[in-house]
């Protein structure tokens, strides 16, 4: 008697599968699928080359959807790959596991919950890091890993590394990645969610065998290098890109500008001191010469600090035009207090020519940063005066 799966009605009518990526886990993969296959009959196999006996193991469960080919290519292709396909067969979501016997099928219904809790997220199962045998290192790493993603996307969780999750195909949409290994776990987390996917974690139990037992692909240095590098162009791409974008984005709705200005500008939580702060700090950011990033440096450092960022880009706006002249000009006139005697003037008396930029280019140099000093310290004086005379700041209790 064939026992039918306990919520095959519940991933048909989420139009979801599980997912699992195979490479030589012959040992573990049959309980890993019979468990699979007690919950629900949409199970697709990714066999990513192995050269062990999991193709006899395969063939004991005929009802599984395989996708096979070789030679081994990594645990990023057979995602990729597992994706492509279940969107094919018309899956709108699927539940990755991995084949190593780590993580329990028991854990499948409440990865569903999540589809009817919350619909269109990118939940990823977060394992208890303190448990039996779980090896230091991957804690370390886990650690290392969330830093990195809150730092890429703003977001904090406890587990980013975890290989239990529900991915939203659609919601992902059709994105072109580039990792093939490990690291393509990072990087489809973090440009889901500079897509707008919301990301989310679920509690999820599992199991790590003793160290004797334990069997890992994972090769401590090469991926290690792969991982870093893949951290470090995110972050680029983060600050040079993503962030900008966002603020951009952010500022062309209309309806933006008037939340920002009454739940910034005049945020009535704030007090009169960090108002005067972020005015102070964006009139120096206006005026220190770092032309063409005033503006993105002022905006992340404000958001690292926790600055009024709306008080903080009005003020920063002190060197546009018309007032562009007048910050360059005084910027020259400061400049002259370190240059000295040697000290030129905005016109180029002797020629224009290279030695003439530099030596000017110093001097403004130096100005534009000590005018920034200045005027940023008289600007945050006089506004905390100024706020402390007009504005009543709310009492606490």
């Amino acid at each position: 008697m064939t026992t039918q799966p306990t919520h095959n009605a519940h991933f048909e009518r989420h139009r979801a599968a599980v997912l699992i990526p195979t490479y030589n886990n012959a040992g573990t993969l049959g309980a890993v699928l019979k468990d699979a296959l007690s919950y629900t009959d949409h199970v697709i196999v990714v066999n990513d080359g192995a050269t062990d006996e999991t193709l006899a193991v395969l063939e004991q469960f005929p009802s599984l959807q395989l996708v096979s080919y070789s030679p081994n290519r990594g645990k990023g292709i057979a995602l990729r790959r597992g994706f492509a396909y279940a969107m094919q067969q018309g899956y709108d979501y699927v539940i990755t596991m991995d084949a190593d016997g780590q993580h329990f099928a028991t854990d499948l219904p409440n990865m569903l919950q999540q589809i009817d809790e919350r619909p269109g997220a990118l939940i990823i199962g977060a394992r208890n890091l303190h448990q039996e045998n779980m090896p230091g290192k991957n804690t370390s790493a886990n650690k290392i890993s969330n830093f990195w993603f809150t730092v890429t996307t703003g977001l904090k969780g406890p587990d980013t590394q975890s290989g239990y999750r529900l991915y939203p195909l659609r919601k992902m949409g059709n994105l072109h990645y580039f990792c093939t290994k490990y690291e393509f776990e990072i990087e489809v987390l973090v440009r889901s969610a500079w897509k707008g996917v919301k990301v989310d974690w679920t509690p999820v139990k599992v199991y790590y065998p003793p160290p004797e037992e334990r069997v890992s692909h994972f090769r401590p240095v090469p991926d290690f290098i792969r991982i870093s590098i893949l951290n470090t162009v995110l972050v680029l791409v983060t600050f040079l890109y993503i962030k900008p974008r966002d603020f951009v984005r952010f500022l062309l709705k209309k309806e933006n500008w008037k939340k920002m200005w009454k739940e910034e500008v005049l945020r009535s939580d704030e007090s009169n001191m960090r108002k005067a702060i972020a005015i102070g700090f964006g009139v120096f950011m206006g005026i220190v010469p770092i032309w063409g990033f005033q503006l993105l440096v002022a905006i992340l450092v404000s958001i690292k600090l926790k600055l009024n960022k709306a008080l903080v880009l009005l003020s920063a706006h002190i060197s546009t035009p018309p007032l562009t002249p007048f910050v360059l000009f005084a910027s020259f006139l400061a400049g002259k207090v370190w240059i000295g005697q040697t000290a030129g003037d905005l016109i180029f008396k002797d020629g224009f020519n290279f030695d003439t930029i530099k030596e000017n280019m110093l001097q403004y140099v130096l100005g534009a940063v000590t005018l920034a000093i200045v005027a940023g310290i008289v600007v945050w004086g006089v506004s905390w005066g100024m706020l402390t005379i007009f504005r009543k700041e709310k009492k606490n209790g």
